[in-house]
């Protein structure tokens, strides 16, 4: 079996590891040292080592830039030095980072249904099961490991909100050091209580500020009045390296079988930036992909402007990787050596979600599936097949009421039409029958006015059939009805659909709610089960995956004499569960126009 070339790396010790491709092998090179050699001119020579990059050309080692003997101000930053008096490669820093002793190697597992999905060999790098449930350890802990005895008697500040403190407050319980993490007075109870956890009697937790920037402020603060540490959360080399490792575990799990990209979250670059560094210098053929939410494209907006770029706003949905400004190391390392960056979308990250759910039964959160989302959008737009893709899982710390909005958002299959109906018995159903026997996930109907109703439906067109959607769309218009696909407009996927209708003033309106055991074609037996005299005013049905369907149907009936009676037998043949609503005051504040509202 073919076995890679040896990469050395002398350590201060003057002991040396060598990768050979199935680990690492250490030994003493003192013996091959003159004694007038310092180990500076080991480390010289092997900065001075060039290789191919991914522009075919060749391109110096990024180098790894050392803090300066200034004071703690000074070395809190990262100092972008390349002098040979400082610099040492990123690879060996890297390679004796030391994030064991918190962090854990973890799986490259393979994704059986992503692989079959995508029609190449998809293998998840399992970061979300990391002691903090993210990757955010392995940097936090070997920044704070690196720190002198005098810094760590003085303690460790940190700013963040999410996985970066959770980080930091473990690493500074087990390393014995107090640390404050400064967070908004806004954050959820969740994220406190989590870091909390993590971090035991040593750790901290000061709520200060409105925002990200006034508590970042108090943290600036801690650090310059109390000498602390700052612990930034990526624009550090140490922090760098320890993300590196991922990368390394990565070629180490793949030396007998082929590989061809990874898929690396991007917010402010840390982890995208270590294991680029890594990967290029071992193996180079490897592409290194970054992806970002097309709303935090911090890293894409400076790639392509050639210098850091500050975003004027970020969206939150990915809030783990929602940076305004990426990091300057992080940067020079990344437009050195990533191969491609891309974007995606919120849709896009919550199928991610889903899809790493089936393969990996863990519910990422929307950072922790960036990179999923990137390699799906990647390789589907560049009809790639065949290859070797890894993903990285980066952290798994959803909040638990963000997954009703992931379930509605996440199959990239349905699709939304506003449809134009004649306000007539019967077209309603006929309306139906065209989408049938496609799955409906949603129906919504209100009375307006004589003339044209208004619907809002969505589907699932049927994807063994080539160009489904497309065929349903005929469909209705050959028949009359007037259609409009929304299926990407936001406006109408995040709130009309809630709303649609609002109030009307129909005379004799009935308002019932329904249940029916969900199965295939349950809404279509129901339907058909309604009797075609009776005028439907309103209608709202929505798929969420339960055992029973739930429909609200108002229907116009006088609440006297025959018709009464009709209504009564009619509800009682129907064979399905029901509560009468119409004395709910609900329904009179929202969906009545007429001011009859009930007392609360």
């Amino acid at each position: 079996m073919f076995s890679p070339p040896a990469t050395r790396l002398l350590s201060r010790s003057g002991a040396a590891r060598c990768f050979t491709g199935r680990g690492f092998v250490q030994f003493n090179l003192q013996r091959f040292k003159s004694t007038s050699a310092r180990s500076d001119d080991f480390d010289d020579d092997f900065d001075d080592e060039v290789f191919n990059d991914r522009k075919g050309g060749t391109t110096e080692m990024v180098s790894f830039p050392s803090q300066t003997d200034g004071d703690s101000a000074t070395a809190s930053q990262p100092v972008l030095l390349n002098s040979k008096a400082h610099a040492v490669g990123y690879l060996g820093r890297i390679l004796n980072a030391r994030v064991y002793e918190a962090a854990i190697e973890t799986e490259l597992q393979e994704a059986k249904n992503l692989s079959s999905h995508l029609q190449n060999n998809v293998l998840l790098k399992r970061e979300d099961t990391q002691p903090v449930f993210s990757f955010k350890i392995r940097g936090a802990y070997n920044k704070m490991a690196h720190l002198s005895s005098e810094e760590l008697d003085k303690g460790v500040v940190a700013c963040s909100a999410g996985n970066h403190a959770q980080g930091v407050a473990m690493s500074a319980k087990m390393l014995g050091c107090n640390a404050v993490i400064v967070m908004p007075l806004a954050t959820p109870s969740i994220k406190v209580n989590a870091v909390r956890t993590h971090g035991g009697p040593t750790v901290e937790v000061r709520l200060f500020g409105n925002n990200y920037d006034e508590a970042a402020g108090e943290a600036k603060r801690l650090q310059n009045d109390e000498g602390m540490t700052m612990i930034h959360p990526f624009d550090d080399p140490y922090v760098i390296a320890g993300q590196g490792t991922i990368g390394m575990e990565i070629l180490k799990s793949c030396v007998s079988r082929p590989l061809d990209a990874i898929f690396v979250c991007c917010g402010g670059g840390g982890m995208l930036a270590g294991i680029a560094a890594y990967v290029k210098r071992v193996r180079p053929s490897v592409k290194v992909i970054g992806v970002e939410a097309e709303d935090a494209a911090g890293m894409t907006s400076s790639l392509r402007e050639g210098k850091v770029v500050t975003l004027d706003s970020v969206g939150l949905f990915a809030d783990g990787a929602a940076v305004k400004t990426i990091g300057t190391e992080t940067f020079r390392v990344c437009n050195k050596l990533v191969d491609d960056m891309i974007t995606v979308n919120t849709d896009q990250i919550c199928n991610a979600i889903k899809l790493s759910y089936n393969d990996a039964r863990v519910v990422l959160e929307p950072a922790g599936a960036l990179a999923v989302a990137g390699m799906k959008k990647y390789v589907e737009e560049n009809e790639i097949t065949g290859q070797t893709l890894v993903g990285i899982t980066s952290g798994a710390n959803m909040d638990f009421d963000r997954l009703r909005f992931v379930s509605e958002r996440a199959d990239g299959s349905e699709r939304t039409v506003a449809v134009t109906i004649p306000e007539t018995p019967g077209s309603f159903r006929a309306l139906y029958s065209l989408i049938w026997p496609r799955n409906v996930t949603e129906f919504s109907y209100r009375y307006a006015s004589e003339g044209d109703a208004h619907v809002l439906i969505s589907f699932q067109p049927v994807t063994t059939i080539e160009n489904d959607f497309d065929g349903v769309m005929s469909s209705l218009q050959e028949d009359g009805f007037s259609c409009l696909d929304v299926s990407q407009n936001e406006l109408a996927k995040g709130h009309v659909r809630h709303l649609a209708g609002g109030r009307s003033s129909v005379p004799h309106e009935r308002l019932f709610r329904f249940d029916f055991p969900e199965s295939p074609g349950a809404l279509q037996r129901f339907l058909l089960s309604l009797d075609i005299d009776l005028n439907v005013s309103l209608f709202h049905y929505r798929n969420h995956g339960d055992d029973f369907g739930r429909v609200l149907v108002g229907i116009q009936a006088p609440e006297s004499g025959e018709h009464e009676h009709d209504l009564a037998r009619f509800l009682d043949t129907l064979g399905y569960r029901y509560t009468e609503e119409t004395d709910n005051p609900v329904y009179h504040l929202f969906l009545r126009a007429d001011g009859s509202t009930k007392e609360i």
